[in-house]
């Protein structure tokens, strides 16, 4: 009888440095700040029934992780969606199921919440993991988008001056804001 070389279980707080080496790209800058929230987002999971982070292990070593959450297809539309965030997978243990498997676990999931849809984002420059997710029925709904606050101030203000004139007057109303309250302390 052959056992399975794959598991998944439950993340703790001993697969915050894995994670972290593993979701670096995600992550916001800085080791510590990385491990910080690591440690806090899998504390916070015994609060949140709704939030799993699922650790896949090949022959006892750690391959893979995602993270799995119910909520809303959007702000509005409140029909229920699994989100399945920062599905990864160590690249030494590609092409062994371990993929397959974290879609699975989160496919389990939402049948067991009684969702009736999975979603998932992709980095847009991941063809392998885009391919991937395609090929399990995951297609495009949307593209997100980002950028630093800064970065998009700036281009408003460059394409299109009113937004200059409605920034001079934001901040004016700071001013006098932080003025007001600095006053009656």
């Amino acid at each position: 009888m052959s056992r399975s070389l794959l598991s998944l279980r439950d993340a703790t707080l001993a697969d915050v440095e894995l994670l972290a080496e593993l979701w670096a790209p995600f992550l916001r800058r800085g080791a510590d700040e990385q491990l910080h929230d690591l440690a806090t987002a899998i504390e916070q999971l015994v609060d949140r029934p709704g939030e799993r982070l699922v650790v896949a292990e090949f022959d006892g070593e750690f391959a893979g992780a995602a993270f799995l959450k119910a909520g809303t297809y959007s702000p509005v539309n409140p029909e229920p969606v699994l989100q399945v965030h920062n599905a990864a997978v160590v690249p030494a243990f590609r092409r062994r199921g371990i993929g397959k498997a974290l879609v699975e676990a989160a496919v389990t999931w939402a049948e067991e919440f009684g969702i009736g849809h999975v979603g998932t984002a992709t980095a847009s420059g991941s063809r392998e993991a885009n391919r991937f997710m395609a090929r399990l029925a995951l297609g495009p709904q949307a593209v997100l988008r980002m950028a630093p606050t800064p970065a998009v101030r700036s281009k408003l203000v460059a394409r299109y001056p009113v937004a200059k004139q409605v920034t001079q007057v934001l901040a004016v109303r700071r001013s006098l804001r932080h003025a007001r309250s600095g006053a009656g302390s």
